[in-house]
């Protein structure tokens, strides 16, 4: 469109030249007979008319030559445009896009355009979309990525790094490649989880009858229960309605998400709970992926190794930012007693885990350096 908006416009620009330039010698005013029977117009008319032609040969060459991609990817995001995770997306598209020589080509849809969390899990299965960030979404599947976002488990980064890189992340990954349908391709680290409210809750015992939004996950549900609130599932876009409308009193991220949500608009607090230490999974289908020649899937991996770099320095470089800006909005940052909350719900999230999910939390536990 831009190639063809340039041509014409220098169409243009000939065209009023040719009126000027046959005007001035006439000096006389305009007269189409006259100007069509003048040399000189019977020669730029030629003129225009090859330049013309040969415009239209070009636009019409450029646009045959825009190939089709062999795989069109479509990629549902829950959360913001400005969001990490999505601009890391965007990044991959792009970089993608130009190692296949345009043979695939990612279009990513933010704020749940296309699907909520669980619904973009299921269209993948389907084969409807492609691609999506998710992880303990997946516990309503299977037992054990309940361990990438379990309240009160991990204490930093480095505990998180070693679960995903040691034999628990591996079995993560290949229960979530045997077992749904979905192939994880790399890791974004998520910052941990605070409470956010309209009073403060420095206590557990200040939460007593709480509504917290929480997300479709069974831990979370057990979790804050056991706290003494009242979790509410819901679908991440529709969180902050809810709370402008009242029809839930809290809920709970990391601080990019509550930045990028605009939850300081509707929340006056944020208590520094730190409850989960976490990540998510940028996925694709297992289908959609075996459907890829090896010299497309090999591009995609590697394209995809970078994305998870580039999204890496992204957090890093916003998260510090982040909290100012929440405090320049207006939010106030309440210091919590973290032991209260951990020892008056950690028993209950261990009790909701089955036999052999009870043995890798020990296993974690253990494997602590």
């Amino acid at each position: 469109m831009a190639l063809l908006q340039g041509v014409f416009a220098q169409i243009m620009l000939f065209v009023g030249f040719l009126y000027l330039r046959n005007k001035s010698e006439l000096n006389e005013p305009l007269n189409s007979n006259r100007i069509c029977s003048t040399p000189f117009f019977e020669c730029t008319y030629l003129r225009f008319r090859t330049v013309l032609i040969l415009a239209i040969g070009l636009v019409v060459i450029g646009c045959s030559e825009k190939k089709e991609p062999e795989f069109l990817l479509q990629a549902s995001h829950l959360v913001s445009e400005n969001h990490t995770w999505y601009q890391a997306f965007e990044y991959f598209a792009q970089i993608l896009e130009e190692r296949s020589d345009g043979r695939i080509v990612v279009r990513n849809y933010h704020s749940e355009q296309l699907a909520k969390e669980i619904e973009a899990i299921r269209l993948i299965q389907a084969g409807v979309i492609d691609m999506t960030t998710t992880g303990s979404m997946l516990n309503n599947w299977i037992d054990i990525v309940a361990f990438c976002e379990l309240p009160f488990l991990l204490r930093d980064s480095t505990d998180m790094k070693n679960l995903i890189e040691g034999p628990i992340g591996r079995r993560m990954e290949n229960e979530m490649r045997d077992k749904t349908g979905i192939r994880p391709i790399g890791y974004f680290q998520r910052g941990p989880r605070h409470l956010t409210s309209n009073r403060p809750l420095s206590h557990p015992d200040d939460l007593k009858g709480l509504i917290v939004r929480v997300p479709n996950v069974p831990s979370f549900v057990t979790a804050w229960e056991a706290l003494g609130a009242k979790p509410t599932p819901m679908a991440f876009s529709e969180v902050f309605t809810s709370l402008q409308q009242g029809a839930i009193e809290a809920q709970e991220n990391p601080f990019a998400m509550i930045k990028a949500s605009g939850f300081y608009e509707v929340q006056e607090y944020i208590n520094l709970t730190g409850h989960v230490i976490s990540w998510t999974y940028p996925v694709i289908g297992e289908k959609q992926f075996q459907a890829f020649p090896e010299d497309l899937k090999e591009i995609f991996l590697e394209a995809a190794e970078d994305m998870q770099a580039y999204e890496h320095q992204l957090f890093i470089n916003n998260e510090k930012r982040v909290q100012d800006e929440l405090k320049a909005a207006g939010m106030k940052f309440v210091d919590v007693d973290q032991k209260a909350y951990g020892d008056k719900c950690r028993e209950a999230i261990y009790q909701s885990l089955s036999p052999e999910m009870q043995l890798v939390y020990n296993e974690i536990i253990a494997s602590r350096k």
